[in-house]
């Protein structure tokens, strides 16, 4: 199975659609961001998940427990493979999230853990009052994420190793910031190429600037192909 799920990040639905359209069957998946999620809601959605392939809904989720347990609920009837909730929340909030995920039964959204955003660094933490390395943070968060109940969690390029190391091979590791070598970084701070991140031990890579907007984006999907075969 093709690993990388292109982010699908504009808030234009016949954008988003020509592009799920003309890539479908060259990725793994597709992720749908904020952007198009707040823009365009559930109709939205299925506009483009019509495509059949996997849906990462990306939506990072964060309030109190009882509300975020809610929004999952909402959400099941969508069918995404993958949601994410903010790991921050704490324990009784993924706890929930967990709870509700699982009334889907065998067809239920895995739930990922948002640790720590890959535009931040360790500068960016000690700003918000949060004196810690980003690396310890990411395991500390993902380790919590894991004995709540979720399936996987988001981390950079650079704490794949760590996190296998902490949490073994059968958690899910969704990792952005993936950056081929001929494509500029833009403003993710940690990044690694495709190849790299995925021989690391990422699971799922997610890539969306370097297909989304080069000059031909199916031929960009292609090549990142390549170098991962």
């Amino acid at each position: 199975m093709n690993p990388v799920f292109c982010a699908i990040d504009t808030d234009v639905l016949y954008e988003a659609k020509e592009l799920v359209d003309a890539l479908n069957g060259e990725v793994g998946g597709f992720k749908i961001g904020l952007e198009l999620f707040t823009a365009h809601g559930a109709a939205g959605y299925r506009t483009v998940a019509a495509c059949g392939a996997p849906i990462f809904l990306d939506v990072k989720l964060h309030d109190i427990p009882n509300t975020v347990a809610g929004a999952i609920t909402s959400l099941l009837p969508l069918q995404p493979a993958y949601i994410t909730i903010h790991a921050s929340g704490g324990a009784a909030m993924m706890r929930t999230a967990a709870e509700a995920a699982a009334a889907a039964g065998e067809g239920r959204p895995k739930l990922l853990a948002v640790t720590v955003l890959t535009s931040l660094d360790s500068d960016d933490l000690v700003s918000v009052g949060q004196d810690a390395d980003v690396g310890e943070q990411v395991v500390r968060l993902a380790q919590l994420a894991r004995d709540s109940g979720l399936d996987g969690c988001i981390c950079s390029p650079e704490e794949i190793l760590p996190l296998r190391a902490a949490l073994g091979n059968d958690f899910v590791l969704m990792v952005p910031g993936i950056r081929p070598s001929w494509a500029p970084s833009n403003d993710q701070k940690r990044t690694l190429t495709p190849r790299q991140a995925y021989d690391a031990g990422a699971t799922h890579l997610v890539i969306g600037r370097p297909i989304t907007k080069a000059q031909n984006p199916v031929e960009a999907a292609r090549r990142i192909a390549e170098e991962l075969a």
